[in-house]
C-alpha cells in the first residue's frame, strides 16, 4: 500500500493544480483520475474546447465580414471536420502538457475510480482491480457533469449536452438551446455564426441573469440583431424525438400559453450536476446536501479531519479559476503555509459570446439591496478609436462605486474582448480602489481598455469623449 501526504481525487483545473502546488510545496502527492487524460471537463469537454469553437465562430464571422475592412474573401463557410480536427488538436496538447507537469513535479497519477475507504485511505479501481493508497491528507475535486430536464432527457445524438455539442461534425438547421447562461449563449453564439437557425429559452426574464442587468438587455440586444430568437421567461416542458428532429413544447411563464415548435437538435443547458455519488463520504462520516454538495469551512475543510473538497462539489462558484484557487489554497494550508482565504465576492465571471460579457464584484441591484447608496457610469465602445478599428462597437463598460468613500464596487462589461479587460478590474476591486484613484490611472491609446479609464472618468464627471 503506497503512503502520500496527500492523495488529490480528480485531476480538474481544481484537482491538477492543488497537486502540483503540494509537491512544489515538498509533500509527497498522488492524483487519482478516471478519465483516461487529465485536465477533467473544463479540458476535456468544457472550458477549453468551447473556447475553441468560439473562436472558429469569430474567425469566420471575420472573414465574412472581410469587405468591410478592405479584405476580400470569395467565401467562408465551416468546415466542420477540419473544426473538429483543431478542437482535438488543442485538447490533446493541453492535456499532454499537465500530464508532462506530473511527471516533472514528481506526482504519481493513478488511473481509475477513487473513493474514500475510511480515514486516511483512498482505493482506486480499474480493470486491473483495486489499489489502496494510504495518505494523510485527501483533496476531493472531483467536478460536476451535465444534467438533463425532467420532460428533457438526453438522447446522446438529438437532444443532447454540452458533451456532444461540442463533437458535432455538421451544422444542423434548426437548434433549439435551453438555457441562457454562459454554456447556453456561447454555444448559441457559436451556431448561429456556423448557419444554424437559433432559438434561446431561458426560464429567467433576462439573458446571463447572474450578471448586471443592463449587461443582460445590451446581450439581448446584440443577439435580436443577429436574428437568434430569445424567449426568456418561458420553460421547455417536454422534447420528443421523432425521427431526424425534435418536436418540443415551449410555455410562456407569463400567462401559460404553450407552443410546439421542431428542431434538428436541442442542446439542455441549463445546469450542472456535483459528482458526488459513489465517492464513499460515507466511509468518512461525510455527507452531501440535497443538492449533493460537499459542506465546507473558509479553507475548503469538511467535517472529517484530513479531508479537504473543492470546486463544483462544493456551494461556492463554479468556475475553473476558482477551483484552481481554492486547490492552491488548501495545498498551502495542509503544508503549514501562511495563505489567505479566498474573497468570493470579487470572482470574475466571463461569458465568451459575441458580444462578450464579463464582470467582477457587485451588480448595481445587489449593491443597492447591500445598503450601500450607490453611482454608476455607463461608457460605450462607439466612442472608442480601437473599437471603430475592430469594427465592434456594441456594448460598454459601466462601474458601480459607492457614494460613500468612492470605493469601486463592481465593474460589469459587455462588449469586445471583455472577458481580457476584466482583468484589470479585479486587481482594483482587490486594492480596495477608490474611482478617482482608478480613473488617474494612465491606460495606452488606442485600447480597448480605453474603455474602462473613460467610464471612470464618467463615475467622476468628466468624461472625455462623450
Amino acid at each position: 500500500m503506497s503512503q502520500y501526504d496527500v492523495v488529490v481525487i480528480g485531476s480538474g483545473p481544481g484537482g491538477y493544480v492543488a497537486a502540483i502546488r503540494c509537491s512544489q510545496l515538498g509533500l509527497k502527492t498522488a492524483i487519482v483520475e478516471k478519465d483516461p487524460s487529465l485536465g477533467g471537463t473544463c479540458l476535456n469537454r468544457g472550458c477549453i474546447p468551447a473556447k475553441a469553437l468560439l473562436h472558429a465562430a469569430e474567425v469566420l464571422h471575420e472573414a465574412q465580414e472581410g469587405d468591410k475592412f478592405g479584405v476580400k474573401v470569395a467565401s467562408a463557410e465551416m468546415d466542420m471536420n477540419g473544426l473538429q480536427a483543431y478542437r482535438k488538436r488543442i485538447v490533446d496538447e493541453l492535456t499532454g502538457g499537465i500530464a508532462y507537469l506530473m511527471k516533472k513535479n514528481k506526482i504519481d497519477v493513478h488511473t481509475g475510480y477513487g473513493r474514500l475507504k475510511g480515514a486516511g485511505k483512498v482505493s482506486v479501481s480499474s480493470d486491473s482491480g483495486e489499489t489502496v493508497l494510504s495518505c494523510a491528507n485527501v483533496i476531493l475535486a472531483t467536478g460536476s457533469t451535465v444534467r438533463d430536464l425532467p420532460g428533457v432527457r438526453f438522447d446522446g445524438e438529438r437532444i443532447i449536452s454540452s458533451d456532444e455539442m461540442l463533437e458535432l461534425n455538421y451544422v444542423p438547421k434548426r437548434v433549439l438551446v435551453i438555457g441562457a447562461g454562459a454554456v447556453g449563449t456561447e454555444f448559441a453564439s457559436a451556431y448561429k455564426d456556423y448557419g444554424s437557425e437559433v432559438t434561446l429559452v431561458e426560464y429567467a426574464d433576462r439573458l446571463v441573469p447572474i450578471e448586471d442587468a443592463d449587461c443582460s438587455r445590451e446581450l439581448g440586444k446584440a443577439f435580436k440583431k443577429r436574428k437568434i430568437t430569445v424567449k426568456t421567461a418561458h420553460k421547455v416542458n417536454e422534447a420528443k424525438r421523432r425521427g431526424k428532429t425534435v418536436t418540443v413544447e415551449i410555455e410562456k411563464l407569463k400567462d401559460g400559453s404553450k407552443e410546439k415548435a421542431t428542431f434538428d437538435v436541442v442542446l439542455v443547458a441549463a445546469g450542472r450536476a456535483p459528482v458526488t455519488e459513489d465517492l464513499g463520504l460515507a466511509s468518512a462520516g461525510l455527507a452531501t446536501d440535497k443538492r449533493g454538495l460537499v459542506a465546507v469551512n473558509e479553507w475548503c475543510e469538511t467535517g472529517a479531519p484530513g479531508v479537504y473538497a473543492i470546486g463544483d462539489i462544493i456551494p461556492t462558484p463554479w468556475l475553473a479559476h476558482v477551483a484552481s484557487a481554492e486547490g492552491i489554497m488548501v495545498a498551502e494550508r495542509i503544508a503549514g503555509h501562511k495563505t489567505m482565504s479566498i474573497a468570493y465576492n470579487r470572482v470574475p465571471n466571463c461569458t465568451y459570446c459575441r458580444p462578450e460579457v464579463a464582470s467582477v464584484g457587485l451588480t448595481e441591484a445587489a449593491a443597492k439591496e447591500a445598503g450601500y447608496t450607490v453611482k454608476t457610469s455607463k461608457f460605450p465602445f462607439s466612442a472608442i478609436g480601437k473599437a471603430k478599428i475592430l469594427g465592434d462597437t456594441a456594448g460598454f463598460v459601466k462601474v458601480v462605486a459607492a457614494e460613500e468613500y468612492d470605493e469601486i464596487l463592481g465593474v460589469h462589461i459587455c462588449g469586445p474582448r471583455a472577458t481580457e479587460a476584466i482583468a484589470e478590474a479585479c486587481v482594483a476591486l482587490g486594492a480596495e480602489a477608490t474611482g478617482e484613484w482608478y480613473g488617474s490611472i494612465m491606460h495606452a491609446h488606442p485600447t480597448l481598455s480605453e474603455t474602462v479609464q473613460e467610464s471612470l472618468h464618467q463615475l467622476m464627471g468628466h468624461a472625455i469623449h462623450i
